[in-house]
């Protein structure tokens, strides 16, 4: 049986065409870049997407983008020969990233945050070659909720990642249509399939990103007393309420509020 015939894949692609129609992460000619990075999540997306291109109700185009970083290692042919085996539109950016974090990297800087940014940038310039409006990245429930804790347990602020944004260039919109599957999911429909995943041979791979892991390990054991806490939190992100927030920069909050408070505490 084919791939996209399964009952788990069916399952999520209904999830990321709930997604598209609730956030309007796709409309009549589009043209989207799917940033494919060689993972489990990519690979899903661009299986899922392409599925619906095929009987959505508005013409849209797909091509799928890889960024290689230059790394020693990295498996750019498995992934070419994957995306020319199944018929995808594809377009391979080679970026030495390697010798421009070694020359540039100041230290105390976060080696994954200076390696995204580059990769960020180098997507932007692609899709304006490509000719592409959108961006789709992988991201998924877990990456939504896992970012949400680490935002407001290190960082002291709510947000997370939205489904669908305007790209930091101002040109781009970048839309997230995994926002509503779990990765449980992605890691079985992985399992049942010949994705051909490769790693980006980072050299700081090996170092795990404890921070994210042990909210993973968070969100998970809630799980075990509250089955729903993943799609709990994401409704929590759908159904804010600004009056119940202490945020003095929210509609009615201003000097006025503070000098009230002030006032309360003496």
């Amino acid at each position: 049986m084919a791939l996209t015939e399964g009952r788990l894949f069916q399952r999520i692609k209904k999830q990321v065409g709930q997604a598209i129609g609730d956030y309007a992460l796709i409309e009549a000619g589009d043209r989207i870049a799917v940033a494919v990075s060689g993972g489990k999540d990519s690979y899903t997306l661009l299986h899922v997407l392409d599925e619906l291109r095929r009987k959505a109700p508005v013409p849209f185009q797909l091509v799928a983008v890889n960024v290689d970083p230059g790394f020693p290692g990295f498996r750019r042919d498995l992934l070419e020969r994957y995306l020319q085996q199944h018929g995808f539109a594809y377009h391979l950016e080679e970026a030495g990233f390697h010798d421009i974090i070694d020359e540039k990297l100041r230290p105390g800087t976060s080696y994954c945050s200076f390696c995204s940014r580059l990769r960020r940038g180098v997507l932007y310039t692609l899709a304006d070659r490509l000719g592409c409006n959108k961006i789709a990245l992988g991201h998924h429930l877990d990456d939504v909720i896992e970012t949400l804790l680490l935002n407001q347990f290190y960082n002291g602020r709510l947000a997370a990642m939205s489904p669908r944004m305007l790209a930091d260039n101002g040109r781009h919109t970048i839309i997230r249509p995994l926002v509503y599957v779990e990765e449980k999911a992605i890691i079985e429909l992985a399992g049942q399939s010949e994705f051909a995943v490769i790693g980006c041979s980072c050299p700081v791979s090996a170092q795990i990103d404890q921070k994210r892991q042990q909210m993973k390990r968070l969100v998970t054991d809630l799980s075990l007393e509250i089955p729903n806490v993943r799609r709990s939190l994401l409704r929590a992100l759908r159904n804010v309420q600004p009056r119940h927030l202490p945020d003095l920069t929210l509609a009615g909050a201003g000097t006025d509020i503070r000098e009230e408070i002030s006032c309360r505490k003496q």
